[in-house]
């Protein structure tokens, strides 16, 4: 698998399709502001801890959890100023925001892709980061052409940057989030997305 990593500090696109692909968008926001709302929105949210069945037990999430949906009166006025932010600069009316918060570096997420049938086709996904660096793998499920290595990338998500994905590039790419043994700071990822009507975050 070729892999690159990426220490990003200008708008860079990864991946291209008819969607958009996959991007990276450091800075939308400068560090103060992304400072404040990491702390707004850490204090106000309710955050979950869940338990999911894996092969023959059932084992705690890795990190905490919480979404809304962005008409939700009990949005936190942090996350409904980040939330105006990102459509701004995506052009998009994003609907839902899912939250995880990464307490430290034993925190992670398994290399996933979203679920297509809670999205709405065409809409790309976008990942605010605030808080701590963390690094994001990015890898293609298949090669795209027979005899080639599979595409991987390794980068480092800083506080106030945009990840952004196309709809169409969750049939082809896997990301997650994997754990670190060095010391690391709490992070927060907003994920907004376009869900259909009955759509939960």
């Amino acid at each position: 698998m070729s892999q690159n990593f990426l220490f990003i500090d200008e708008p860079r696109t990864l991946v291209e399709d008819v969607e958009g692909g996959i991007r990276y968008l450091p800075a939308i926001v400068d560090a103060t502001r992304a400072g404040r709302w990491f702390d707004a929105i850490r204090a106000a949210v309710e955050w979950h801890s869940e338990r999911r069945p894996m092969y023959d037990r059932v084992v705690d999430v890795p990190r905490l959890t919480a979404g809304f949906a962005l008409d939700d009166a009990a949005l936190p006025p942090a996350l409904d100023e980040a939330a105006r932010v990102v459509r701004d600069a995506m052009g998009v009316d994003f609907t839902h925001v899912g939250l995880n918060f990464y307490r430290d570096g034993r925190d992670s997420v398994a290399p996933h892709n979203d679920k297509l049938h809670s999205i709405v086709p065409g809409y790309p996904i976008a990942l605010l980061s605030l808080g701590a660096t963390r690094r994001m793998d990015i890898r293609e499920k298949e090669p795209a052409m027979p005899g080639s290595k599979r595409r991987a990338w390794k980068i480092e998500l800083e506080a106030g940057s945009l990840l952004v994905m196309s709809h169409a590039s969750q049939l082809h790419f896997d990301h997650g989030i994997p754990k670190v043994t060095a010391p690391v700071g709490p992070r927060i990822s907003c994920a907004f997305r376009v869900r259909p009507a009955s759509g939960r975050w």
